[in-house]
């Protein structure tokens, strides 16, 4: 399906290539479907509609052209290396302008690299984009192992820290010693990670989009008003009715795997209904939200590569890790672990997010914290202006010191 060859601390070139006989299979599976029966009138109420999920399934089959995507995507400067094991898969784009600095980009779940199409051209040729030279920066966008064109070789790679690390392995590779960096979802917590296992490297941080602990207490209401108030009463509600998808990967991946490898209906279903649910309110079905065939080509890398497993077992092992992480947190200080300064971090939430500061930020450590109406968890693929404006502003205000 793909063709790399690396060793280790070698990076080589990568192009994606899935053959003619992958294509055939995927046509003909979405055309042997077997669709459930619906009740009538629930909606979306109780997952994605059948009728729904068909009319994109059949886009799928008969519209939506994988070879022209993945031209596209091999225009894209693409590299692997392996670490610790594990062949990593990224972008690299280096930017005409002389005084750009590298930023390391990282997308989240159910996502990949794909995520951030539409962001590419501003950030590393911010003139052509309506920016200033100063704002141009290096890209890196890797596929998260268990990922895209990552695939895992061992379990423990669903450890943030273990990614954290590699991800900063890579840029000294690539002979960025400090650097930037940018995440959303998982992103944002490999990108938290990076000041803990690089310190001193990462410039500034920026993230978008971070919610409260999802297994934790509901949240109280007292104290807060306007969108703070609002998002927490959504945070509650979905804590309540929208993380069935999120129990089923912590605790059971494997269960899970057979559908999502098995059936691209399935697949399809397991993503889309994150589109629906997690981009912005005022956009009525996932398309309107986002460009179809940007979703349909991030579904269609996780189907080629068979990640929709290996992602939920990422899932499952982070959050194993994250129990860990949080038990040694809590330990007296002089018990002998103490998280090292963080770098300056600036934050953007948008509309659709369920992010509340004084529970996700309870001492004030980040930066920046902006808010914006429109968007959802997605960003970059629903409003990348306003993604890539709050980044501009945010990295253009932290020099390297």
């Amino acid at each position: 399906m793909t063709t790399h060859t690396a060793a280790q601390s070698q990076i080589s070139p990568f192009r994606i290539d899935v053959p003619q006989a992958e294509l055939d299979d995927l046509r003909a599976r979405l055309a042997g479907t077997r669709w459930p029966r619906e009740l009538p009138g629930l909606g979306w109420s109780r997952g994605v509609p059948t009728e729904y999920l068909r009319r994109i399934a059949e886009y799928w089959q008969h519209t939506y052209d994988w070879r022209q995507a993945e031209a596209r995507l091999n225009e894209l400067p693409q590299f692997v290396t392996e670490v610790d094991g594990q062949p990593i898969h990224f972008v690299h784009i280096r930017s005409a302008e002389p005084a750009a600095r590298p930023l390391l980009m990282v997308h989240g779940w159910p996502s990949s690299f794909t995520e951030f199409l539409q962001v590419i051209g501003p950030l590393t040729d911010p003139v052509a984009h309506g920016g200033k030279p100063e704002d141009a920066v290096h890209l890196v966008l890797p596929s998260i192992p268990g990922y895209g064109f990552s695939p895992v070789t061992e379990p423990g790679w669903g450890n943030l820290f273990r990614v954290a690390s590699a991800f900063a392995e890579i840029m000294t590779r690539l002979g960025y010693e400090r650097f930037l960096a940018q995440g959303t979802d998982v992103g944002s917590g490999i990108v938290g990670m990076l000041g803990m296992v690089a310190p001193g490297r990462v410039i500034a941080a920026h993230i978008n989009g971070p919610a409260p602990f999802p297994f934790g207490p509901e949240l109280s209401l007292d104290g807060l008003e306007g969108p703070e108030r609002e998002r927490a009463e959504r945070f509650n509600a979905w804590r309540e009715d929208g993380v069935g998808y999120l129990h089923l990967q912590a605790t059971r991946p494997q269960t899970l795997a057979y559908g999502l490898t098995d059936s691209p209906v399935a697949q399809l279903a397991w993503i889309i209904e994150k589109f629906k649910e997690w981009t912005d309110a005022d956009r009525e079905l996932p398309e309107d939200a986002v460009d179809l065939d940007q979703l349909l080509t991030n579904v269609s890398i996780y189907w080629f590569n068979q990640v929709g497993a290996s992602a939920a077992h990422a899932v499952y092992e982070g959050m194993q890790a994250y129990r860990e992480f949080a038990t040694k947190a809590a330990e007296p200080a002089d018990g002998g672990w103490e998280a090292p300064p963080l770098p300056p971090t600036g934050v953007a939430v948008f509309g659709a997010d369920l992010s509340v500061r004084r529970e996700v930020d309870p001492y004030g450590m980040y930066t920046v914290w902006n808010e914006y109406e429109r968007g959802g968890h997605f960003p970059a693929m629903e409003v990348p202006e306003l993604l890539v404006e709050d980044i501009r502003a945010f990295f253009r205000s932290q020099s390297e010191a």
